[in-house]
Order: structure tokens, then sequence, then C-alpha cells
């Protein structure tokens, strides 16, 4: 048996990710043993374990909780598939065909595309693929042994074929064929000639309860395929046919089947007459994906869905880890709004969960909203880089740091910027399932110059910062702008962004832009922000999908045809091929990437100008940043820059650029149209820069742009007493009287 993959002592999630006064957050924990465990309210204010750092800051919180809650280990099942009900049935004869299409056969895992069995998988007949071989599978029962049963048939990879299996329930008889499936595309691959073979239960078969594509249904999904299926259907008749006998389509009963092009964006497909069972999908399979009749005349699935009438099964992937509930918090009346975490602990380990507190409805509001990046989060969540090993691993353990990386733990799925095992990009993140990567004291790189932190610990530098220098604020999460849109915004005089808001709903960008065109001030505090589209469903509201359709930096590509959204049918990829470039949203955008490294500024002749020089009071020089907790620098790894053409209010003024970044960092690809042309008109302060920028809206309203993600990092540098420190002081307290002297305060 393969040894299962290594598990923290105590881990949990929860849902929702915030909650208002009031309301309850409901925590699932897997406590290994079933140890009891403890539980505290942790108010979060740094996550950075750097010693050379302000240090973990982790505020206990006076909330009602037990003093002990039983523990209980619960169990991970990955793998999508669908599964339907059968109807009773006295048949002595059932038939299944489909189209499948592998993409992984030579994986030395048994992959079980189909199987009818009972409600467990205790009995029934499968059929599976081990090494490129297609056999069939018979599930004894009873305490009897399952046994494979080979066919001597091969499945070819990334090629349709049609799979046909006919059972003789009575003698156990099966008979198989491979066959070839006429594709809607030229070239789709060479011709397959038709296969078939019989095998022997030995023994007579119970009529089955259950169809499971995709994997074998043992309460869970267990054996996954890797592949696409089709055109499903399931015959049934009294008796087997004789050899050559063509009785069996005359008399054969159509039992059930599905257009998998149907209720695309559901998680139940109905059956093609109102009779026939529905085929309910779990752990979210592939849709919107091409089938064997994709012809690459429609891109778009909403206008051909039966180009799209496939689902893609993955054998690792992870909609939902289904725990029961450990706990439920109520948030109590006049919790502060803030970043908390709810640590367990059940003697072996513990684990800290971070959650959100928002404001009250109809409480009182700070001046200052943080805006807190948490799909983003949920996008780069258990993000394995293959970099654990070695040097990161020496100093997570020297620090102290959070213990447990997703190279190691893979057992929670991975993240947006992974791949499944076929190698196909993953498409589809979920908050249900723990999530490494947001845990306070993760880090990501090995940084000889600073912390090596990214996302949920990287953007404690700036919540840390907000309460050493005693300003009020809210926090609101991306689900939460959302749910509510610019509503959430409308309160607030200044709203500031983490280091890097990168993945955003069409709502969520339309409700910023509001927000700053109504009047608002917005402190975009990042890089690399508001860059891909995403689809969030009000029926799924714990899942996110990315299409990485056409251009931007990718870590996979959608193939072409397979560039909108599954989950609500939009258009995926950049907002810049959205028609609402970063710019138009935060000011600036991507312009620049390279290693986890940073630089300081200098200051622009422009930054001198009478109506941008109070960003710089107490300001000496005109360099600033060259120190910091994010690659030893104010500017680095992903940088941003203000383009007119693409949407950059025309207010905003360049007032410090960045230079002398190492040989790693390079213009980005939807920059450049080759290699020697650019793909907008010449801007100042062009290339290899950063640029920090700032404006005031005449009617009212603000927006301030740093362009890069390293720069939330220095704040803390000398205690919090710098010049980057200083500048953001500048910038907030300055729009806050702006907008006080704007709401006649």
């Amino acid at each position: 048996m393969t040894a299962s993959p290594p598990s923290p002592p105590i881990v949990g999630y929860v849902t929702p990710l915030s909650a208002r006064p009031g309301e309850r957050l409901s925590f699932r924990i897997s406590s290994t043993g079933d140890r009891p465990f403890t539980a505290r309210v942790l108010r979060i204010h740094c996550a950075d374990p750097n010693p050379e750092g302000p240090g973990m800051k982790l505020e206990p919180v006076e909330v009602a909780l037990e003093a002990r809650y039983a523990g209980r280990e619960q169990p991970v099942y990955p793998g999508s598939c669908a599964l339907a009900t059968l109807p009773d049935g006295q048949a002595g004869y059932l038939a299944l065909s489909l189209r499948v299409k592998p993409t992984l056969v030579r994986d030395n895992c048994r992959q079980v595309i189909a199987s009818l069995q009972d409600d467990e998988g205790a009995q029934g007949v499968a059929l599976v693929v081990e090494n490129e071989e297609l056999c069939v599978l018979l599930l004894g029962g009873k305490g009897a042994p399952t046994r494979t049963l080979s066919t001597g048939l091969r499945l070819a990879q990334h090629r349709w074929q049609a799979l046909h299996a006919g059972v003789d329930l009575h003698n156990g008889c099966v008979d198989v064929s491979v066959g070839p499936v006429q594709t809607g595309t030229p070239g789709a691959g060479p011709a397959l000639a038709a296969r078939a073979a019989r095998v022997h239960a030995g023994c007579a078969l119970p009529w089955p309860t259950r169809l499971c594509m995709g994997a074998m249904w043992a309460g869970h999904p267990a054996s996954g395929f890797n592949g696409l299926v089709e055109a499903p259907a399931l015959y049934a008749d009294t008796a087997a046919p004789r050899d050559g006998d063509s009785r069996r389509q005359a008399t054969e009963r159509l039992l059930a089947a599905w257009d998998l092009s149907a209720a695309m964006q559901a998680q139940r497909i109905p059956g093609t007459r109102p009779a026939m069972p529905c085929l309910d999908l779990v752990n979210m399979p592939g849709r919107a994906a091409r089938g064997s009749n994709w012809t690459g005349l429609n891109q778009d699935w909403k206008q051909a869905p039966g180009e799209y009438a496939a689902l893609y099964f993955h054998a690792d992937a992870l909609a939902d880890c289904g725990w029961q509930e450990a706990l439920s918090l109520q948030i109590p009346a006049g919790l502060k709004s803030g970043v908390y975490g709810l640590e367990v602990d059940n003697g072996d380990g513990k684990d800290t969960i971070p959650f959100y507190v928002t404001p009250s409805a109809g409480g009182p509001r700070a001046r200052v909203l943080f805006l807190a990046p948490t799909l983003t989060y949920q996008a780069y969540a258990n993000h394995a880089r293959g970099n654990y090993a070695g040097e990161l691993e020496a100093r997570i353990r020297a620090w102290g740091a959070y213990p447990h990386n997703p190279d190691v733990v893979t057992r929670f799925g991975a993240s947006t910027y992974n791949r499944h095992k076929d190698a196909a990009g993953i498409s589809l993140s979920s908050r249900l399932r723990p999530m490494l990567t947001m845990r306070p004291g993760y880090l990501t790189f090995p940084d000889p110059k600073g912390s090596g932190l990214r996302h949920f610990p990287a953007d404690s530098h700036l919540t840390d910062w907000l309460r050493e220098k005693g300003h009020d604020y809210d926090v609101i999460t991306d689900e939460d702008l959302d749910d509510q849109g610019v509503d959430a915004l409308k309160p607030y005089d200044v709203v500031l962004t983490g280091s890097h808001p990168e993945y955003h709903t069409r709502r969520m960008i339309e409700a910023l832009i509001a927000y700053r065109e109504s009047g608002g001030y917005l402190m975009y505090l990042g890089a690399n922000g508001f860059y891909w589209k995403i689809a969030r469903p009000a029926s799924a509201p714990h899942m996110l999908e990315i299409r990485r359709a056409e251009g931007g930096i990718r870590a996979w590509a959608s193939d072409p045809g397979e560039y909108y959204h599954q989950l609500d049918g939009g258009y995926g990829g950049m907002w810049r091929r959205n028609g609402i470039a970063p710019q138009v949203t935060g000011g600036v955008g991507f312009a620049v990437q390279g290693a986890f490294e940073g630089v300081g500024y200098h200051r622009t002749p422009e930054s001198h100008d009478p109506d941008v020089a109070w960003l710089f009071k107490g300001i000496e020089g005109e360099s600033f940043g060259d120190y910091g907790l994010s690659g030893g620098g104010a500017a680095g790894f992903e940088l941003d820059q203000v383009v007119p053409e693409l949407g950059s209010p025309g207010y905003l003024k360049v007032v410090a650029i960045s230079d002398g970044h190492g040989p790693t960092f390079r213009t980005v690809p939807e920059e450049i149209l080759t290699w020697t042309i650019a793909a907008s008109l010449p801007r100042k302060y062009e290339g290899v820069r950063a640029h920090m920028a700032v404006g005031l809206d005449e009617p009212g309203g603000g927006l301030f742009a740093v362009g890069s993600i390293t720069f939330l990092g220095s704040l803390a540098h000398n205690h919090y007493d710098n010049d980057v420190s200083r500048i953001v002081e500048n910038c907030l307290t300055h729009f806050l009287a702006a907008a006080a002297l704007r709401r006649g305060r």
C-alpha cells in the first residue's frame, strides 16, 4: 500500500472567512489520534517570525470558549467524480457506453473510469486503466477478494476513444470494446481500430445501485481517474445477446443518459428524460472543457454547448474536505474589527486558523479600511513551489516558523499556480480545506535579505504598522466586497490594499472604481494587483475559478476554446484583456517581474511640485527605501507603472521610481509585441522600474500607488522610523484630512 502523505498533528479551516459581531463561524478541525484540544482566540497584528523584525505579535483575546473540545481525526478524500443512483431493475444484462480521453494512462495507480456498483463500492464491476491497459475490476463483496481481469486492450493517451461494456449479470461475463471516435477537428490523432475482449467473473453479479464515473464510490471518491468523459449512457435488457446477434439494439431499454453540457454551472446534471436519475458532481470536475465534437469554430461554450459536453476528472481534485464542525464561534458584541486567529492545541501540535471580524452593520466605523485580499490568498493556497528542502527548511526550524509546507503536506490539494497530476493547470480553488500558506509565520522564500514572506503574513506588516502608528481601522475581505459591492466601501474615507491584490471578480473591480470616482481615497500598497479575472458564484461562494487565457505571466495556459469560466460563463484571463487594465483601478499596472529582491526609490522632479510635495514631508535626500524585510528593498519582485493610455487617471504624477534592478528583472509579456517592439506608446520613466504615483482628483478623492510588491516589508525598518513609513503616514494623514474637508467635518 502507498503510505499516507504526512499531515500536521492538528489542522483546520473555517467557514466563512469573516463574520460580524453576533454572527457565527464554523471551525472544522482534524486532530490526529482523536486527541482532545484546547482553543483560544488571538488578534493577529504581525505574522513575521523573523527575529530581526518586529516579531510575531499574536495578542490573546477574551472570548468565551469551552475548556476542552473533543478531537476527531478527519480524513481527506480527493478526486472528482460523478455519481448517479440507479433505479431498481430486474434486467439480466446491462450495457454502459461512453467516450473517454485519458490524460495519464502511464500511471502506476489504478484509475477507475466508471463503476457499476453498490452504494459503498463493496460489490460490482468497474472499468479501470492500469499502466495503459483497460482492465475489468470485479468487486467480490462479503469477504471475497477484489479481482482485476486483463482485457489486453490498451488506451491511448490524449485521444478520444469509445468505450462499451456489456455485463451479463447472470453469469458474470463482461464484453468490453474500445473503438475510434470521429472528432470535430482534423489532426486530432491517428485513427484507432476497434478492439474487443471478453472476460469472465465466474459468478453472478448483483444489480448495481450506483453508477460512478471518474472514481470508485466508497462513500467517498477512491481510485480516481485522470481524463475526460462524455456521452455516458446505460442500457438494460432482459438477456445478454448472443455473438453476432443484433436483437439487443431492438430490445434494450435506455436506463440512464446525460447531456454533460446541460446545467453547465451546476453541480447536478439532469437526465435526458424526466424519469432518469440525476448525476451529482463531487469535488467539482472540470466543465466547459472541449469534447470530441469541438470544432474550433466556437470559442465560447455558451454558443455551442454540444462541443463542450465533457467532464474533466482529476484524482487529486479537492473542492471540499467535508469535515464535521469541531466548534462554533459566535463573534462577541463589541469585538473590534480586525485580523484574528483561532489557535487550537492538542498537545502534539498547534494550528492558528485566521479569520476576520468585520464591523457591525449599524455600529461605529473607523475612517480607514484594510481590504484583505483573501481571494488572492485562496488562489495561492497551498502553493507547492519545490523550494522547501534545504535552506528554507533550515530557516523555518531556526526561527520557529510555521512548519508545514505544501511541498511535503500534499493531502489538502495544491494552488492555481500548480498542476494536477496529469499536468493540467489547476483552475479551481476552494477555501473549504486547510490553507497552509495562510498561516502566521509561513515562509515562502529563503530570502537572504529579509523574511521571505508573501500574501497573508506579508500583509501583516501593514496591520502592525497601523497599530504601531495608532490608526484605528476596520477590515473586510474580498468576499465581503464581492457580496456587498461598493456599499462595503462607502463608509470609509481611505481604503488600503495589501501587497498583492491580484484576483478580482467584476463586481469587486467595479466597486473599487466607483468608490474612488465618487470621492474615495485609495492607497494601493502593492503591485501586480487587479490582474486576473475570476469567477466566484453565489451557488458555491467557497470556490474561485481562473482561466489563464491568452497573455500575461502564467504558471500554465488554458487550452484554446477553454477561456470561458464554467462557474459563471464569463470570459477569463487578465483584466487588461477584459477592457479594465489594472491602471484603471489602481492607477498603475504590472510591467516588470524579477527575483524576490528589492532596491530603493529615488524621487522624480515632479515630486517637488507643490500639489504632491506634501507626500515627502520630513524626507531628507532624494533616495529612500533601500532596506526592508522583503528582499532587502522597498521596490522589488514585481513592479507596476503608470500608463495613461491604459487608464491611469490624468491627475496622477509619478513621484518616485526605482533603478538598478538585477539581471532577473524582465518586462512582462503583455507589455511587448516582440522583444524589440513595445505593446504601448512610449511612456515617461519606462523600462525596468517601479513607479510610485500620487494625485488628488479635483472633484474629490485621490490615489496613491507604490508600484512594488515588496514595499510593505520596508515599513518596520528601524522600529517603523524610516522614510517609507513616513511617506505612508504622510499620505494617510493627508487623505484623511482631505476627506474630512470634503465631508464637512
